[in-house]
């Protein structure tokens, strides 16, 4: 595929593995993104996961012809992007790499050499010169590793951004790009909200028209939008109104006050409610909700004088990522102690600009007239 001139992508795609990172699910797969770069000198830019080798050196020779590569552009050293960078300089022994110097720390764990007589260490604002088109390399730690660069060509105004604008899903699949960028960024690089904006700050100076991220489809579209969407996230923003609800329910009645404050919010004219059962759905995806959404509903029973297993699961995945600047309910269930409450207040007290509801419902077992007025109360709250 020729993304300029002379910009080929020579990446690959994974309908094989089922959980990326060992934890997300992957329906559609994965692509691991790799590009060519074909000038006077040429450069390719990251490999790809250990298991397609051959198809990719195969399409990076494809992509040179008769020629060979003169650099490997390394951006990001995870594995699903590095793992073949031996193979590639055995294949191509004059080859250079072009990496940080904490990435190069990384190749000596990794591979047990640094190729220190075939290294060019690049830091902020360096440039390499390829003929007509300069790369101007830009840090980017912890984005979401902290040897992270990107890369700036400002002949065909390229951004090559390593992980930063991915997503889940194989290029060959055709699918809604927010929703599984959403659920990517949250899940990986949720955490780094601060230093994404840091990179956002430097991007915000270059004259971008394309981005070639290492995961997902190539942007040559409409950048405003991928751009203000990071740009809310990254802030930990609201991106949509509306309430997301998570509950998890041992015999059902919990869940009936679930869905007595869902129909509620609707009643009342609430914008947008979802509805997410934390022992059945998707964690990463009911994680992706509640940053997604202005306001949020806990809703879950006393265990073992804690929360509900999934419950602690799920907050500590929200509070991990930095969730902050929301509003929250509570809805608490307990046969013999109601405590459920006051744990997830605990587990959420280091969030910063959280507030929670006045209203918090209690119930005792089941539903009565006492709690139902209560989730009256929540919901008129909540619709505020």
């Amino acid at each position: 595929m020729n993304i300029t001139n002379d910009i080929k992508y020579v990446g690959v795609n994974d309908h094989a593995i089922d959980l990326f990172e060992g934890q997300y699910v992957v329906e559609n797969g994965m692509a691991y993104n790799s590009y060519a770069v074909i000038d006077e000198k040429i450069a390719i830019f990251d490999t790809v996961d250990a298991r397609f080798t051959d198809e990719w050196l195969g399409n990076v020779k494809e992509a040179v012809g008769s020629r060979k590569p003169d650099y490997l552009i390394v951006q990001h050293m995870e594995p699903d992007h590095s793992a073949n960078i031996t193979n590639f300089m055995n294949t191509y022994p004059d080859a250079k790499i072009v990496s940080s110097a904490k990435a190069f720390t990384m190749m000596q764990q990794f591979f047990g050499t640094e190729f220190e007589d075939r290294r060019i260490v690049v830091g902020e604002g360096d440039t390499l010169e390829l003929g007509t088109h300069t790369l101007t390399f830009v840090t980017a730690p912890m984005v979401h590793w902290p040897e992270v660069i990107v890369t700036y060509d400002s002949h065909d105004k390229v951004l090559f951004s390593a992980d930063g604008f991915g997503k889940f899903g194989a290029l060959d699949v055709d699918e809604d790009w927010a929703c599984e960028a959403r659920r990517y960024y949250i899940g990986i690089v949720g955490k780094y909200g601060a230093q994404v904006q840091s990179l956002l700050k430097k991007a915000a100076g270059l004259d971008i028209e394309i981005i070639c991220p290492l995961h997902g489809p190539v942007l040559t579209e409409n950048l405003e939008y991928y751009i203000g969407l990071y740009n809310t996230w990254s802030s930990y923003s609201v991106e949509t109104d509306g309430v997301m609800i998570a509950y998890t329910s041992v015999y059902g009645n919990t869940k009936k006050a679930v869905e007595a404050l869902a129909d509620k919010l609707t009643e009342k004219g609430c914008p947008k409610v979802v509805v997410n059962d934390l022992a059945r759905c998707d964690m990463a995806e009911a994680v992706e909700d509640a940053f997604r959404y202005s306001k949020l509903v806990l809703a879950t029973t006393t265990y073992n004088g804690d929360v509900f297993p999934f419950m602690r699961e799920f907050i500590n995945n929200l509070t991990e990522r930095n969730y902050q600047n929301r509003t929250i309910g509570l809805i608490e269930n307990g046969s013999w102690a109601l405590t459920a409450a006051r744990v997830m207040k605990k587990m959420l007290e280091s969030s910063k600009n959280i507030t929670f509801t006045d209203t918090t419902v209690q119930i005792k077992s089941a539903l009565n007239e006492a709690s139902l007025a209560q989730v009256d109360a929540l919901a008129d709250e909540l619709c505020k």
